[in-house]
């Protein structure tokens, strides 16, 4: 560990994992219930949700194509039957990063995933690596609720300004972690924007483009 900053949790989806997997459930689910959306304009308006970085996917989209009324939890309910990630989605700088940071930090996940998240991380190798767990599914609520946090950093024993969030997300990781005291990286891609805006990118401490700029952007928080 270092001085001053001791456990790194990240994101699942979007940072460790490619995002296209949800993108296309919640696609496949919104025709389920009868959205008649090209691919061209939900790919517009999911790039439009990226770039406001401000509130729930499923809400936005849902309201857009099924209309004010959408029942936004049938969504989710059918999205989540056709959500997982696949062998080969596991981003190429995941197990590298991973290498580098062991040792030095204790690592944590924070994620809005389903339990079943730990069958993709176990068949892909890189579940050692992980000592803290905050999975949605498995206590129950979901990122921005602060609950979420804490619950990390109770069960990490760990002081708030000695731990970092990474995640893709300004509104669901980045805002929450700095209100519980959390340090936070911004790792802009999966549902982060292509081209941040100055004032998104003054939020977190930290901003990458990749998990190859991370363990030089951790020692800089140190």
């Amino acid at each position: 560990m270092t001085a001053h900053l001791d456990v790194v949790f990240l994101d699942v989806g979007g940072v460790l994992y490619d995002e296209a997997p949800y993108r296309d459930a919640i696609l496949r689910a919104l025709r389920e219930m009868g959205s008649t959306v090209s691919d061209a304009e939900y790919l517009a308006e999911y790039d439009r949700c990226r770039r406001a970085q401000d509130g729930s996917f499923r809400v936005r989209l849902g309201r857009r194509f099924l209309g004010p009324a959408a029942d936004v939890d049938e969504l989710t309910h059918r999205a989540s039957a056709h959500w997982a990630y696949p062998a080969g989605s596991l981003h190429d700088d995941v197990p590298r990063c991973l290498d580098a940071l062991t040792g030095r930090y204790r690592l944590g996940l924070i994620a809005n995933q389903q339990s079943v998240v730990r069958h993709a991380i176990r068949r892909d190798g890189i579940e050692p690596s992980f000592e803290v767990w905050a999975i949605s599914e498995d206590l129950g609520y979901d990122k921005p609720d602060p609950r979420l946090f804490r619950h990390a950093l109770d069960a990490a024993d760990a002081e708030p300004d000695r731990t970092v969030m990474c995640g893709d997300r300004l509104d669901y990781d980045v805002r929450p972690a700095r209100a519980v005291g959390m340090r936070t990286v911004w790792v802009l891609r999966g549902e982060a924007p292509d081209d941040p805006t100055p004032e998104q990118l003054a939020e977190p401490d930290a901003a990458v483009d990749s998990l190859a700029d991370l363990p030089a952007a951790l020692e800089a928080l140190t």
